[in-house]
């Protein structure tokens, strides 16, 4: 009973200094919730708490406010994530739901994203190396030109053009669509690029496959955007102005750095997993004010990429957890569909 009175405390600590950005005292704890305890006990529990580490008292007459130590038992003894409001869902649905292609995916994810948590957003591009082929095209623009569209179950849409030696016709269009996309579709991105290079032989083949599979590897070996990210939401810093130096700083610099935030938001990992990583844990010490959020998503039960936020240990985890997950859910589903 006394550790949930006290874990009770805590939550009250949290949710308050995350709302007022003021220490909490025992006094407006009593008053803003129902704790159903005297103040004397309140302040025995706060005593207990602090000798614990959970909490700290930054001056000798303020409250208190939450360590990074009470912050990973807020998060962790969390009963479940919170559901979004009807709102926020229909929100998320209004924004994703108009997306034409995987960079507009990912941008309004990143801008939806901050706006729901009032956080720095980071939404990782989806990996090639890790993608299937979904669909290859083969489309004669001119008498001596095609286009080639490489489709991946990521979303994402490579696009070449091939100079050809001669005109094809129907047919022939036809029967080196169908070529290619027996060899190459349902394989993940190296072993579609064995089986499309065996399609010709050692002394050449015909020069229109040749060409066409050449581009196709090319475009399969373009690993340009494996390392890409989409950040949003800067301006959110501006609400943490009185911890400039500790916490905001730090982490506009990192913004710079896109290898800094891909490391923050940690590997891909499949499933729903939600990770929290809360000031000391994470990689970077001169980030040690700063807090992560995220998880993984793709199409199916594959996480080809993660998304999260990024901000101040003084964050609402709740709601940036609900946020995350349902963000990472919707574009899951997209990429599904797509």
């Amino acid at each position: 009973m006394q550790e949930e009175r006290r874990l009770a405390v805590l939550r009250a600590i949290v949710e308050d200094y995350v709302a007022t950005e003021e220490p909490v005292g025992s006094k407006a704890l009593v008053e803003r919730h129902g704790l159903g305890v005297s103040p004397a006990t309140v302040r025995n529990d706060m005593a207990a708490l602090e000798d614990e580490g959970y909490i700290t008292q930054p001056h000798t007459s303020a409250g208190r406010v939450p360590t990074d130590k009470g912050y990973r038992l807020f998060v962790d003894k969390l009963a479940s994530v919170k559901p979004m409001s009807a709102a926020e869902k229909r929100a998320i649905a209004t924004i994703l739901d108009g997306a034409v292609d995987l960079d507009d995916v990912v941008n309004r994810s990143v801008r939806l994203l901050s706006q729901l948590t009032r956080q720095v957003a980071v939404v990782q591009y989806p990996t090639l190396s890790r993608s299937t082929v979904r669909h290859v095209e083969v489309i004669a623009l001119a008498p001596y030109r095609l286009l080639v569209v490489l489709i991946l179950s990521t979303g994402r849409v490579e696009q070449r053009l091939v100079e050809v030696g001669g005109e094809l016709s129907d047919d022939d269009l036809t029967d080196l669509r169908s070529l290619v996309n027996r060899a190459a579709v349902g394989e993940v991105i190296a072993d579609a690029a064995t089986a499309l290079r065996a399609l010709v032989p050692a002394e050449g083949g015909t020069p229109v496959t040749a060409a066409v599979v050449e581009t196709l590897v090319e475009a399969m070996s373009d690993h340009r955007s494996d390392e890409r990210i989409a950040v949003g939401g800067a301006a959110n810093l501006a609400r943490y102005g009185d911890n400039f130096d500790s916490a905001v700083r730090p982490l506009l610099e990192a913004l710079e750095e896109h290898v800094v935030l891909l490391k923050l938001l940690g590997e891909a990992t499949t499933g729903e997993l939600l990770t929290v990583r809360i000031g000391h844990e994470g990689p970077y010490q001169e980030l040690a004010s700063t807090s992560v959020v995220a998880t993984g998503y793709g199409p199916g039960d594959e996480a080809f990429a993660r998304l999260g936020i990024v901000g101040p240990t003084r964050m609402d985890y709740p709601g940036s957890m609900a946020a995350v997950r349902a963000v990472a859910r919707y574009v899951s589903r997209i990429l599904d569909e797509a």
